[in-house]
């Protein structure tokens, strides 16, 4: 049996179910993947970073943290005030980094990454904001340490999107990439089909836990903006700058735009699109983030509600569809379960570290 000692930096809604589903499916990874999971060091914004090397009660390690008790009060831990400190004088195989961040910061996550990296610990992490601004860089860095730095979580959520591009797709050639990537911005525009204007749709977003008190992220494009910059770096190898994608949300969008498009047959979508080009002999990547009114026959215009879609168009495959819901914590802690055990798969042993 394999021993693989886990780190979890931000112990929220996500972090905890990822620790609930390792304890469900304990003898699942021991007989099916030939591991024994134990997590081993713990970090939110309350305790700081706590860390015992004979491995948590995860039971008890859940409850603790629901309860609210002081992590640091667990018998046999040591505990550092950031978990950038604590990363530094600690071992793990993996880091699972899921720091809550928005998605145009890539910090704290990203130094928690970097540091893991550096140090010989593999990453699973479910921050957008980090993979956005660092996808390539933080890719190129595993490699060289023969490391993984897997970001499921990070593009419709537990829905196995980028897995399908980098494995089950592995050896297709990308050609385009169109999806829509925010369940919230979608969720309004399918109820201003019905007929409600923008004010109301948002109000009934808000009311069924989609969007945000200020859902500035989601509404405005920018939550779509880094799923696209993910994309890119995952499915072309590229870095797409920030100002580099053209923008454009749903809140300009009228009763009457909307009206106008289903008199043609169209419905209005949210859409992300991402397109290789040459540019003066260069390879670049046109990305997009703009309403579309999309026609019956495209697959993206009959997705409706909270529900993500991505449709990626390869050679020699031709178009691949996912289908699937693009947030939550249990799909969010899902991905980054899927990732533990893609990277245990390839674990021999223990993960050689680095100190200090």
């Amino acid at each position: 049996m394999r021993p693989l000692r886990l780190t979890i930096v931000g112990f929220g809604t996500v972090g905890r179910w990822l620790a609930s589903a390792i304890q469900r499916h304990g003898s699942w990874l021991a007989t099916e993947r030939g591991v024994r999971v134990s997590i081993v060091g713990v970090a939110n914004r309350r305790d700081g970073f706590v860390y015992r090397e004979a491995g948590f009660d995860i039971a008890e390690l859940v409850e603790r943290a629901a309860a609210r008790p002081p992590l640091a009060d667990y018998p046999g831990v040591r505990r550092w005030e950031t978990a950038l400190e604590g990363l530094a004088q600690t071992e793990t195989d993996v880091l699972a980094e899921a720091s809550v961040t928005n998605p145009r910061d890539p910090e704290p996550a990203l130094r928690h990454i970097r540091q893991a990296l550096g140090r010989g610990a593999h990453v699973i992490t479910s921050s957008k904001g980090a993979c956005a601004a660092a996808g390539v860089e933080l890719l190129a860095l595993a490699r060289r340490h023969g490391l993984q730095c897997r970001m499921e979580s990070t593009v419709m959520s537990g829905t196995p999107t980028l897995s399908t591009i980098q494995e089950g797709l592995a050896g297709a050639r990308v050609l385009a990439i169109r999806g829509i990537l925010n369940g919230t911005a979608n969720h309004i525009l399918t109820l201003m089909a019905q007929g409600l204007d923008y004010a109301a749709a948002l109000s009934d977003a808000q009311a069924q836990g989609y969007a945000e008190p200020d859902p500035t992220d989601d509404v405005e494009g920018h939550d779509v903006v880094a799923k696209a910059r993910i994309l890119a770096a995952i499915a072309f190898g590229r870095v797409v700058g920030l100002d580099q994608v053209v923008r454009r949300g749903i809140t300009g969008i009228t009763p009457e735009a909307i009206r106008e498009a289903a008199r043609e047959g169209r419905r209005i979508k949210l859409v992300a699109t991402l397109l290789p080009k040459a540019t003066d002999g260069a390879a670049s990547i046109e990305a997009r983030v703009e309403p579309m009114a999309l026609s019956p026959d495209d697959p993206l215009s009959r997705i409706d509600g909270a529900m993500n879609a991505l449709v990626i168009r390869t050679d020699p495959v031709s178009e691949v569809a996912i289908v699937g819901p693009g947030a939550g914590p249990e799909q969010a802690g899902q991905g980054m379960f899927a990732d533990l055990v893609a990277v245990a798969a390839t674990v021999p042993g223990r993960a050689t570290t680095r100190t200090t």
